[in-house]
């Protein structure tokens, strides 16, 4: 018996690379020296979120919470996952979404699929709904596992029967006591490089469906 899947949300329940990447786009600038640096330790979340505000100020000084909620038009679920997360509700198997992406795409995203808990990073915003800056770090990208011991603290999971879905190499922090992990639709060579090094299952066909057999040995 299965007691929670927990997910990653970029590119694991919605179809896009990075809820900070989509920002990018938007302003037409990128982070990709940064990200590489964060990736490797060298950078902390905190100084990750200024740095990519500060650019995209260089292109607009003032931005608001609605120019944000624009970067997420279009964006579409990862195929299978309506169809994945309303089957594991109605098995009665809690499902969460872990994620160092941006809250007011996650909780969308949370929303759609009416998942039982969520968490977030995110930005500070004035009465006008203007950013200020970044929030304090609630989901640190190299020690999610920290959001997955939460839940078992709470609800009394026991680990064996968790599993975390993630797509990056960071996600692979999920992995707590003697939980599960599946590799989903990795597309940086590091996530398949070290999801390989972790003997994790891999799936690279994008579509949730195919976590299915790997979590109860039967085809969905």
């Amino acid at each position: 018996m299965t007691d929670a899947v927990v997910f990653d949300c970029d590119g694991v329940l919605a179809d896009n690379g990075s809820s900070w990447l989509a920002i990018h786009d938007y302003f037409g600038t990128e982070n990709r020296e940064t990200l590489e640096l964060f990736l490797d330790g060298k950078v902390s979340e905190e100084e990750f979120v200024e740095a990519d505000i500060r650019k995209w100020r260089t292109v607009q000084p003032e931005i608001n919470k609605d120019d944000i909620i624009r970067c997420y038009s279009g964006i579409k679920l990862i195929p299978g996952a309506r169809e994945v997360v309303e089957e594991l509700k109605k098995r009665d198997i809690f499902v969460a979404i872990v994620s160092s992406g941006v809250d007011i795409f996650v909780g969308t995203i949370a929303n759609m699929l009416k998942v039982d808990d969520w968490a977030a990073n995110g930005f500070e915003w004035d009465k006008d709904d203007n950013l200020i800056g970044g929030l304090p770090t609630r989901v640190y990208s190299h020690k999610k596992g920290i959001m997955v011991e939460k839940l078992v603290q709470i609800h009394g999971f026991d680990s064996k029967k968790i599993f975390s879905v993630g797509d990056s190499s960071t996600d692979l922090s999920m992995k707590i006591g003697e939980s599960n992990f599946i590799g989903f639709n990795p597309v940086r060579e590091r996530a398949i490089l070290e999801f390989e090094k972790a003997g994790v299952p891999i799936i690279f066909e994008k579509d949730l469906r195919e976590i299915w057999p790997i979590i109860f040995g039967e085809k969905f």
